[in-house]
């Protein structure tokens, strides 16, 4: 049984309160290889104000100049990243903390003009991540990315959720995890959906039913789903969560194949 998990950790979910990362010590210490992937959009926004920068968002997305660009290359590749791996480390982990810059982990274009450096993932590397994880090392990765179409501009940002949608299908995980601010995927009657098929899903999204952050971690799934990976939308925000749903599932939205 393949034991590689990718969990993403929402940045509405991080903070000194959440047991996210214990949980991800937990599973390490059970044998299973759980890779992190990271957001922290309140982070780069509280920097953005404190800069004097402001946000803009396109179709629900970061609009990324060139000053926001260096600003959540700052703050997601280095603070919040070694701060994540600093946590892990206090917990007895072996954590290294990258970027899909990092042995070109993540290569992508800009998605247009619209949106400035925000683009999306076009190819996936993962040796760097099966080194780190066959030396029993836990890679945590920002998903701040490498530009491939763009010589003068080499870095990129992407959505960190379908960066963890990408790694699972690269690694062929046998789980993905998305922990976030909601109970998971809700109907048209705002009841919750336990199980669900990826393309069932994607149904959702066209219809208008899934909107906002839910739409980037389905289709997240559904990526991941032509790979053989089982993805769980949980709520992070309730105590170890994570483990219990890893364990025992019966938390939050399965999407299937």
């Amino acid at each position: 049984m393949d034991k590689t998990i990718v969990i993403k950790l929402g940045g509405s979910v991080l903070g000194s309160r959440d047991t996210s990362l214990e949980d991800v010590a937990r599973l390490k210490n059970e044998g299973y290889r759980p890779v992190v992937v990271h957001g922290g959009a309140a982070t780069v926004n509280g920097w953005l104000k404190r800069l004097g920068i402001a946000t803009r968002i396109h179709d629900g997305e970061r609009v990324t100049d060139l000053d926001t660009l260096e600003v959540v290359a700052a703050v997601l590749g280095g603070l919040v990243n070694k701060e994540t791996v600093a946590h892990l480390l206090s917990l007895g982990v072996k954590a290294v903390g990258i970027s899909g810059v990092d042995g070109a982990l993540i290569s992508g274009k800009v998605r247009g003009v619209d949106w400035g450096y925000m683009g999306d993932a076009e190819l996936v590397d993962p040796t760097l991540l099966q080194t780190l994880l066959d030396n029993n090392m836990v890679p945590v990765v920002s998903p701040v990315s490498l530009n491939a179409g763009d010589n003068q501009t080499r870095l990129l940002n992407i959505n960190g959720d379908p960066v963890a949608g990408e790694l699972a299908a690269a690694l062929q995980a046998a789980r993905l995890v998305f922990l976030t601010d909601v109970p998971g995927i809700k109907d048209a009657e705002n009841n919750l959906i336990r199980s669900i098929t990826a393309l069932e899903a994607e149904i959702m999204v066209t219809t208008g039913v899934a909107t906002g952050g839910m739409v980037p971690k389905i289709r997240a799934a559904r990526r991941a789903s032509a790979a053989g990976t089982v993805t769980s939308i949980i709520d992070g925000r309730e105590p170890h969560i994570l483990y219990n749903e890893v364990i025992n599932g019966l938390n939050g939205t399965s999407i299937i194949a």
